[in-house]
């Protein structure tokens, strides 16, 4: 046998070992990622248990998220359910899918609700279906309240020596408008659209708080309470955390303390890997963008834009 048919040999069963080497390796790897999963609780155990319901940051329209949340209502392992609220808000459909997700659940089993540092707007519209909200004295909640924001460059136009045309079906066709002001009659529309929005808004909140809508307008007028505030106001129950959400479900529902709690998710095992080590990263990515500006799409149900309007 000659020389380099020797080395083509070798070279071949060389590359047979580390094929399966390097199979064993990641079988290795996706077994221990799924046995640390499970003892860290991020995969569902089977057995009965509390789930936790995480919304943070901006709320939009999430149809997975909302398709999770109705398993909940017909998970018989499922004995009580914690909303986990730390968002400013969002737009007013997106808290409305998610509100409306939540009291279909609260129609079936305890619902608890636990703001973390600010739980405002649509992050206070998803809140209200619990049977009891529980705030930390320095939460940030309230801000009941609708806004449509456009705005329009026909000065600046002007200036550069441009102008634009349209031509529409009707009068309201083209308002709002970036290339000329809002005429009375569109701002007059738009001002409907959102008030008949606030009033949504202020239907869910006098429901789920059981208090009439117009002491829900007399609070509604945009501004923030904490929830030290919010508790003399009745926009929420107790002030306190998880643990005390906890003990009232032990006390008053008969939900034990000692029933392990499992997070709510619609990501896999991979995607759940990779925010464990890449998520800091990216969150602080998204962050520094979203401090700088968040853009409007319709109409939105949030506290405080980033630009201090």
């Amino acid at each position: 046998m000659s020389l380099e048919t020797d080395l083509l040999l070798d070279r071949r069963r060389l590359k047979r070992r580390l094929v399966f080497w390097r199979t064993l390796t990641v079988v290795a790897v996706v077994a221990a990622l799924i046995v640390a999963a499970r003892g860290s609780g991020s995969l569902p155990s089977g057995g009965a248990h509390v789930a936790r319901l995480s919304v943070t940051g901006i709320i939009s329209e999430n149809r997975k998220l909302t398709e999770a949340i109705d398993k909940l209502a017909d998970d018989a392992s499922v004995k009580a359910v914690i909303v986990a609220v730390d968002s400013p808000g969002g737009t007013v459909s997106g808290g409305e899918s998610l509100h409306n997700a939540i009291a279909r659940v609260a129609a079936k089993k305890p619902v608890v609700t636990v703001m973390g540092g600010l739980a405002a707007s649509a992050g206070y519209m998803i809140s209200v279906p619990a049977e009891r909200i529980f705030a930390r004295e320095s939460t940030l909640t309230g801000s009941i309240g609708v806004l449509l924001e456009t705005g329009e460059v026909s000065g600046l136009l002007s200036k550069l020596g441009i102008s634009a045309d349209t031509i529409v079906s009707g009068p309201l066709k083209d308002q709002p408008s970036f290339t000329h002001p809002l005429s009375d009659q569109g701002r007059a529309v738009l001002h409907g659209l959102v008030q008949d929005m606030y009033d949504q808004f202020v239907g869910m909140v006098a429901a789920g708080r059981h208090m009439t809508p117009d002491a829900v307008r007399q609070l509604g007028d945009g501004r923030a309470y904490t929830g030290r505030q919010a508790l003399k106001l009745g926009l929420v129950d107790q002030i306190g955390e998880e643990r005390d959400a906890r003990a009232w479900l032990a006390t008053n529902k008969g939900v034990p303390a000692t029933l392990p709690t499992e997070d709510v998710t619609t990501s896999t095992l991979l995607t759940r890997t990779l925010d464990s080590s890449l998520g800091p990263l990216f969150d602080g990515v998204w962050k520094t963008f979203v401090s700088q500006s968040v853009r409007l799409d319709g109409a939105w149900a949030v506290w405080q834009r980033s630009d201090g309007r």
